[in-house]
């Protein structure tokens, strides 16, 4: 395996069920590395995909035996804790621990490293790169946190490519680096796409949050360039010139026009493309992707006849169904920024229709009663919008009991409904007046199991 560490053969895998920890796996495996792994949950597709491949653990668990001595490396996933006793047992036998970042790292060692990052957008600008590389039969490796149409895999490592696109997470790298994992790519071309306040039991202030984004910009090397949204305030405190052997260039939404419900980019020919995603958001990722690809060497011109054809990353504004006055769309918006843009946008680019916007709050951020104030008026777009959360996750995750009277107070929106039972939900919906009215549904989950087609299908008779 010569893009990886030359004697990285013989791999283990803690934690190897996560979404990007058993696409590395699978990505080893295909590269002829002898690949095993543990974890104490899998749920699909990972587990069919692990399985299929032959690499599903034969019970799940952690089992401290499966580390021994003859392993060239172990790599430990951020789900993992501290305490991990298949850690233990790699700590006390001295063998090389890499977290995920790590290992894409020094599997690229030798490659110009492309690393997007932001609080939001960076999935979308990565799966825009990609998918122009590919269209123009371009060589590259990649890291990337959604599963890609085209891509049967989220990670590639190989030997020729000379370039390899990362999404860059500013969570922590693993439960014994606590580095974000962004800093650890060492990026030739770095992106900053938007800074907006995450993960309140990581970085405990906005302050802590950009500081991140501050060290990463640090980071970008002699002959470096940087590129971020010369719009976005947060991102302007970070990014201000001070190298002067980085090349610094801002960018903002594309041109564009809407014409019944398709958006069509304005080229600097007065040429109109059509594409297939919309929105403000996604006018600005369209214009970072463009930026980053000028560096790759691909041309305006050829950018244009590969976006053409891009669909979108999975779960970004993904469309479900659509029916003659109607449609449905889901989405992974979870966040306060990405909730406002992913609804203003929808409602912006249906504006005749009723809008019915669903959320799901389901990471420890979206449930913390002291980061649920900064929802205050970001689901002001839609006409009837809901929240949805499950109990039962705030108990998993040690966080106090949230009345539903409080999340209404904090989205400052009196009309919210908010819901927390799946089925009370689904009946909600179910008795709306679908004519003329779209739905769209945004969770990093699942709302507990709702069957989203049979809706859709429902929705858009």
């Amino acid at each position: 395996m010569p893009a990886t560490p030359a004697s990285l053969n013989r791999l283990h895998l803690i934690a190897t069920g996560g979404s990007i920890m058993h696409n590395l796996a699978l990505a080893l495996h295909r590269r002829g590395a002898r690949v095993t792994g543990s974890d104490d949950e899998i749920f699909e597709p990972a587990k069919s995909r692990l399985a299929a491949a032959g690499l599903l653990p034969a019970r799940e668990g952690w089992f401290p035996e499966k580390i021994t001595a003859d392993l060239d490396a172990v790599i430990v996933g951020m789900h993992a804790r501290a305490d991990n006793p298949e850690l233990l047992r790699a700590q006390a036998l001295g063998l090389r621990i890499y977290s995920f970042p790590e290992f894409i790292y020094e599997a690229s060692k030798d490659k110009q490293r492309v690393v997007i990052g932001g609080s939001h957008g960076k999935t979308s600008i990565t799966s825009l790169i990609l998918h122009v590389l590919r269209y123009h039969k371009r060589k590259f490796d990649y890291a990337v946190g959604a599963q890609l149409e085209g891509f049967d895999l989220m990670v590639q490592l190989s030997d020729d490519a000379p370039i390899i696109i990362i999404e860059g997470d500013e969570y922590l790298a693993s439960p014994i680096d606590r580095r974000p994992k962004f800093h650890l790519y060492q990026h030739h071309i770095g992106l900053i796409s938007g800074i907006s306040w995450d993960h309140i039991n990581v970085f405990p202030t906005e302050d802590d949050y950009r500081e991140q984004f501050r060290i990463f910009a640090g980071m970008t090397p002699k002959a470096g360039v940087l590129i971020y949204d010369q719009h976005d305030e947060q991102v302007q405190l970070v990014t201000v010139p001070t190298n002067p052997d980085v090349t610094y260039i801002g960018y903002g939404p594309h041109d564009h026009v809407v014409k019944n419900g398709k958006t069509a980019l304005i080229t600097k020919k007065d040429e109109e493309v059509p594409i297939q995603v919309f929105g403000d958001h996604n006018l600005r990722n369209i214009s970072a992707a463009k930026e980053v690809c000028r560096q790759l060497g691909i041309k305006g011109k050829d950018f244009y006849e590969a976006l053409a054809t891009f669909k979108g990353a999975a779960r970004r504004l993904e469309l479900v169904r659509e029916g003659e006055g109607s449609v449905v769309y889901k989405d992974f918006a979870h966040a306060p920024s990405k909730l406002k843009a992913t609804a203003t946008a929808f409602k912006k680019q249906y504006p005749k229709r009723r809008l019915v916007a669903c959320l799901e709050l389901h990471t420890f951020s979206s449930l913390n009663p002291a980061f649920l104030p900064q929802y205050a008026h970001t689901f002001d777009a839609p006409d009837v919008a809901v929240v949805y959360f499950n109990p039962q996750v705030l108990e998993h995750k040690r966080l106090p009991a949230l009345p539903p009277a409080a999340v209404q107070a904090a989205f400052q929106r009196p009309d919210l409904q908010v819901f927390t039972d799946s089925q009370a939900l689904a009946e909600f919906l179910h008795q709306q007046n679908w004519q003329d009215a779209n739905l769209l549904m945004m969770t990093s989950g699942t709302f507990d199991g709702l069957d989203l087609n049979q809706l859709a299908e429902e929705v858009t008779r």
